[in-house]
């Protein structure tokens, strides 16, 4: 047996230990437990025995100090069955007391009353000492035996709710008070040791717990406490970026948290491994369908801003992150029908969006093409239900959310991070920059026209005429051939683009776009303007009576 073990353990140290070989070694004749101590004097076979043989802990002593108490209970019972000794403070103290089990308060053990309000409770050589003690180390064990410290395998902590009364809109001295200095402590020091002495970090792990708990009957690996020392640093590093986050929000440095994140079928080909962070339940609903796919969530961010650009009734086709179809109508059925009018071809395999509650008729109209994904805020029962008979098709519901601050973006060896374009064009902002002043309805138009052209791909160019999207060149590497695909793929589905509009997403430097674009019987321009070369356009619109608008801001979309 032992010539077995032997033979199995020649691997490298980093190796997964095999904890039910373990157990069957423990349970051997003591006659191959001496062999293998025979065997110390070869470092290879120390590190196997100190490993496998000392790597579990039968749990003696447990700090639980918790803010949150919901799914500790069948823990608690658990510890108590397992004669495990409690320490406990304040509330936590009182909750695992009204479930009539036998708990040490941590002013018995430290003898030092909890001060200032509470804030100094845990901190004391008598609780650190028991977690951070190396129960291998002479000196150490010495050390806690004159002190007479006892050994705490177990931290059961959470830390106060920084992010939620931050969120909540807290006043300033309620957020400082939230910033934890004892739990914190208490993580960071379990972690530390977590060969000796198991943490756990949130209530989000409770689960895991009770299950370790219930197999171990009270016991741990060190497989399992390393995992929950991962945990641990990822709590902690979380929350102290959250709190640098509140005190420097205009900071030069760049520190971004997520605490979990969501596995993806793949990302944007399938030979790409692709997970989303962040929490999306916070501003979406799925209602119906498969999973959300990397290039789904992309499409559908894409679909949000664009969305948020318009108040009137408006239905918008989104495919690859740009608009292929887009109408504000004063009834939402109607909507539907002239953003598909504007690209029926693009707008199988879309993404479909609107911004007011998704009525039956305008779901019949939806459910008679192929698309992957279906927003809005709210449906009629019998619209949803309709919808939902493509089984694969998403239906999401949208909530109420505020935007990032900031985009960021991996290149190179680093990351860009920018403020989000947010600023809005606006009818009172526009110069008119020609002899022709845009009527009313030009100006709406416009507006509309710069608002889409805002959320697409640069180089673009939009073309639009009331408040439906007729066409737009996408992603062109000259304005010219933005302008031009445009017009082509307007004629290709029948409009006539006399009095409509075109927008662009920066300046023309030269006026062969105002001239294409008046051949084509379009007279209103809006632009952000800021070249040298501006007023060779501004002459040609004059010479041509054109109308133009500048809205300086410029809206490139890269």
């Amino acid at each position: 047996m032992l010539f077995e073990f032997l033979k199995i353990e020649i691997k490298p140290l980093n190796t997964p230990p095999d904890y039910t070989l373990i157990k069957k070694i423990k349970k051997a004749s003591q006659y191959v437990v001496f062999q293998l101590e025979k065997h110390f004097p070869f470092p290879i076979f120390a590190s196997i025995y100190s490993r496998y043989m000392a790597s579990e802990i039968k749990l003696k002593n447990a700090l639980i100090s918790v803010f949150y108490k919901d799914g500790l209970e069948p823990i608690v019972k658990k510890l108590h069955d397992c004669g495990v000794t409690l320490y406990s403070t304040g509330g936590t103290q009182k909750f695992i007391e009204d479930l009539g089990i036998r708990v040490v308060p941590v002013e018995e053990l430290t003898s030092f009353p909890s001060i200032l309000g509470g804030r100094v409770k845990t901190l004391h050589p008598k609780i650190f000492g028991g977690i951070l003690s190396r129960r291998d180390n002479e000196s150490d064990q010495k050390e806690v035996a004159e002190f007479e410290i006892p050994d705490i395998d177990l931290v059961v902590v959470d830390l106060y709710p920084f992010e939620e009364t931050v969120a909540a809109g807290g006043t300033e001295s309620e957020i400082i008070e939230k910033i934890d200095i004892g739990g914190i402590s208490l993580i960071r020091a379990a972690a530390k040791n977590h060969k000796d002495c198991w943490i756990v970090p949130s209530k989000d792990y409770y689960g895991e717990v009770s299950e370790i708990l219930e197999a171990g009957n009270g016991a741990t690996t060190f497989e399992q406490r390393r995992r929950f020392a991962g945990y641990s640093f990822n709590e902690s590093s979380h929350y102290d970026t959250a709190i640098y986050k509140y005190f420097n929000p205009e900071a030069d440095s760049l520190k971004i948290s997520f605490k979990e994140g969501q596995s993806l079928r793949y990302g944007e080909n399938p030979h790409q491994k692709g997970t989303y962070f962040g929490k999306l339940d916070d501003i979406l609903e799925q209602l119906h369908g498969k999973a959300l796919s990397y290039n789904n969530l992309l499409d559908v961010d894409a679909s949000v801003q664009l969305i948020n650009e318009f108040e009137d009734t408006t239905v918008a086709i989104i495919k690859h992150n740009n608009a292929c179809g887009l109408a504000s109508r004063a009834v939402l059925v109607e909507a539907w029908k002239d953003a598909l009018a504007g690209d029926p071809v693009s707008a199988f395999g879309g993404v479909l969006i609107a911004n007011r509650k998704i009525d039956l008729a305008t779901a019949e109209e939806m459910n008679k093409i192929f698309c992957e994904v279906v927003i809005a805020p709210s449906y009629e029962g019998e619209a949803l239900e309709l919808l939902k008979s493509k089984k694969n098709r998403i239906i999401l519901s949208l909530k109420d959310f505020k935007p990032q601050a900031y985009n960021v973006r991996t290149l190179l060896n680093g990351v860009l991070v920018q403020e989000r374009g947010h600023k809005p064009d606006s009818a009172a902002e526009l110069k008119n920059v020609t002899k022709k002043t845009a009527t009313a309805e030009e100006i709406d138009d416009l507006i509309f026209a710069s608002k889409i052209c805002k959320n697409t791909k640069s180089n673009t160019i939009v073309l639009a005429k009331n408040k439906q999207l007729l066409a737009s060149g996408t992603g062109q590497t000259s304005r010219v051939d933005a302008l031009n695909q445009s017009i082509h793929k307007a004629k290709t589905f029948n409009f006539d683009l006399k009095g409509a509009v075109i927008a662009s997403d920066a300046f023309f430097p030269f006026p062969d776009c105002v001239e294409i674009a008046h051949s084509e019987g379009i007279d209103a321009v809006i632009q952000p303007g800021g070249s040298i070369k501006d007023q060779l356009s501004i002459d040609y619109c004059d010479a041509n009576n054109m109308a133009m608008v500048y809205t300086g801001t410029r809206h490139f979309k890269h």
